[in-house]
């Protein structure tokens, strides 16, 4: 994955993509214990836009021209890690962008979704494999629970949240 992680990083500073974050179960393993997981899911946002794109073009271009056009379902394989770009938008994973934490990968920096802003999200899609990541995050102790109701609350996941968590 750090081989991964160093394109990234590349087409950050080749302008491709203005900013990066690991979101999803890799994410996830960042704050809790580790889950199995298929590939690493990336979100992306695009310089001069404002978060909003209409196409991954740019991404897919860029990687092409570095040889790296093996796919494996929606994911391009960059040094042998599945990688899925998914681009932000406005709401919920743009602000997810902007409180992004950078850390330090097996001496690789990288940017990852905050875990509260994990959860939101895992809650906003509402998937049984986000649901049964929710009480690691909560045995984790690195949840704000202040900040994460918070962000429920404004995003109308709060509801939701609740019926997680109470059965």
């Amino acid at each position: 994955m750090k081989q991964a992680l160093a394109v990234l990083n590349d087409m950050v500073a080749a302008g491709v993509i203005r900013k990066y974050a690991i979101g999803g179960a890799m994410g996830a393993a960042f704050y809790t214990e580790p889950f199995t997981t298929f590939d690493l899911d990336v979100f992306v946002v695009f310089g001069g836009s404002d978060g909003v794109i209409v196409s991954l073009s740019p991404v897919y271009a860029y990687l092409r021209e570095r040889d790296y056009t093996e796919t494996t379902g929606e994911c391009v394989m960059i040094e042998g890690t599945p990688v899925q770009f998914l681009p932000t938008s406005p709401g919920l994973l743009d602000e997810a962008m902007q409180y992004a934490v950078q850390i330090d990968y097996d001496g690789m920096p990288t940017w990852v979704l905050g875990a509260e802003h994990l959860l939101a999200i895992a809650v906003s899609t509402g998937r049984a494999k986000d649901r049964m990541r929710v009480p690691l995050f909560l045995e984790s102790g690195r949840i704000d629970i202040a900040r994460l109701t918070d962000i429920l609350e404004r995003y109308a996941l709060l509801e939701r949240w609740k019926s997680w968590t109470q059965s």
